[in-house]
């Protein structure tokens, strides 16, 4: 029988990590939760996730609530009795309840090297702060902001030519990679958790401002200021 998993994402990071799930035939995708509609474009019409775009075009269930703390949608997850919870950048802090539904509890797939770059930003920080290496964490949640104890982690360079944008694709791809390696040997006991070391920074989200270049900077600051906030490839 293969694994039911709750999807819970909302960015375009996820999409990757969904769909490796959705390829995979010891797991079944019962159902995505991604955040509602929101208004977007110049006619500011209602526009779906990316996250929600790929389970419509992979044939998932698909579930918006505005809350996911609320008891109703606790209830309805339940319902679908999922063996794991897998949330990869949805955009809400889920509490205990709603993670400890599946028997295997709920995994995170996180963008840096735990406990480095908690928080929303941890892509664009950590070219910003001239990090030498980053890479991706899949953790066992806890109600906590990205606090929950290590299950495997994997590693990449930082290169000088990185931008936002490439980072964030080779990423995207080394977490849905690592997500599937290590779901089995999460589910069948071979992956002993281990607590996040000392030393936790924080990546808050970005604002419009970060973006302003400030002359008196070095080269170096300017220089990985503009590759951080440059999204495209």
């Amino acid at each position: 029988m293969p694994l039911r998993i709750v999807f819970f994402g909302t960015a375009e990071l996820a999409c990757a990590s969904l769909r490796a799930l959705a390829a995979n035939a010891e797991f079944k995708v019962v159902a995505v939760v991604t955040q509602p509609d929101k208004p977007r474009g110049r006619d500011m019409r209602l526009q779906p996730s990316a996250v929600k775009a790929a389970a419509v075009e992979l044939g998932i269930a698909v579930l918006q609530p505005k809350r996911a703390r609320e008891e109703g949608f606790i209830h309805e997850i339940r319902e679908l009795a999922p063996d794991l919870n897998v949330v990869v950048a949805y955009g809400q802090i889920l509490p205990q309840a709603l993670l400890d539904v599946p028997k295997h509890g709920s995994v995170n797939v996180h963008t840096s090297l735990l406990p480095r770059h908690r928080g929303a930003a941890p892509i664009q920080w950590a070219i910003l702060e001239g990090d030498p290496e980053t890479g991706v964490t899949i953790m066992k949640m806890d109600a906590g902001l990205d606090t929950g104890p290590i299950l495997t982690e994997r590693r990449t360079t930082i290169e000088e030519k990185d931008t936002g944008r490439t980072l964030h694709d080779r990423l995207a791809v080394l977490g849905a990679e690592l997500l599937v390696e290590t779901i089995p040997d999460w589910v069948s006991g071979k992956i002993v958790p281990r607590a996040q070391a000392e030393g936790a920074t924080y990546a808050r989200k970005i604002e419009k401002a970060d973006g302003l270049i400030v002359w008196n900077e070095t080269a170096a600051q300017i220089s990985r200021k503009v590759r951080a906030f440059t999204s495209s490839s």
